[in-house]
C-alpha cells in the first residue's frame, strides 16, 4: 500500500485511524477548578451580605451556584464525547463515544459503503453487512465530503 498524503487521520505502521473529537476549549478538570473558584467567591458575597442584614442574598447564591453547577455538568459529560474510526488490516472498526456510552461497530472493508445520508453536508454513513453508523458529527459539514472521501480511499488502499 502506498503512503498518501491525510487531512483528518494519522498513520501509524499499517494502521490508519481517525480521531473526530468534540472542540472544547475547557476540560472538565479545569472546569472543577473554575467552578470551586466560583463558589467560593459567590459564597463569600453571600455571606458577606447575610452579616450586613440581607439575609435573602446568600439563598439565591445557592440557586445560582446549583443551577451553574448543573449546566457544567452537562457540559463535562459530553467534553469527551467523539469518534474513532479505525482501518487495521481487513478491518473497519468505528466507536462512537457519547456521554460515556461507547457504541462499536466492525465491517469489512471490502463490504463497506461509504456515503452521505442526505446530502454533501450531512453525515457519512459508513454500512455493510446489515449495520449502518454515521460518522462526522465533529467536522465542519463542509468538510465532511472531504473525510468522506478520505475514508474511501484508505477502504481501496490507495
Amino acid at each position: 500500500m502506498s503512503n498518501p498524503v491525510f487531512h483528518f487521520a494519522t498513520v501509524q505502521d499499517q494502521n490508519i485511524i481517525w480521531f473526530l473529537k468534540r472542540n472544547c476549549s475547557v476540560t472538565p478538570a479545569q472546569l472543577g477548578w473554575l467552578y470551586a473558584s466560583l463558589c467560593v467567591v459567590s459564597l463569600g458575597i453571600g455571606v458577606f451580605f447575610w452579616f450586613q442584614g440581607a439575609p435573602l442574598v446568600l439563598p439565591f447564591a445557592w440557586i445560582e451556584l446549583a443551577a451553574v453547577g448543573f449546566a457544567f455538568m452537562i457540559y463535562a459529560r459530553h467534553a469527551g464525547d467523539g469518534e474513532r474510526i479505525s482501518l487495521k488490516g481487513r478491518q473497519l472498526v468505528v466507536e462512537l463515544e457519547n456521554a460515556g456510552h461507547l457504541e462499536r461497530a466492525e465491517f469489512n472493508r471490502d463490504w463497506v459503503r461509504v456515503e452521505p445520508s442526505a446530502d454533501d453536508r450531512s453525515l457519512i454513513e459508513l454500512s455493510g453487512q446489515g449495520r449502518r453508523v454515521n460518522v462526522g458529527r465533529y467536522v465542519r459539514p463542509e468538510l465532511r465530503p472531504a473525510l468522506a472521501r478520505e475514508i474511501r480511499r484508505a477502504l481501496r488502499g490507495v
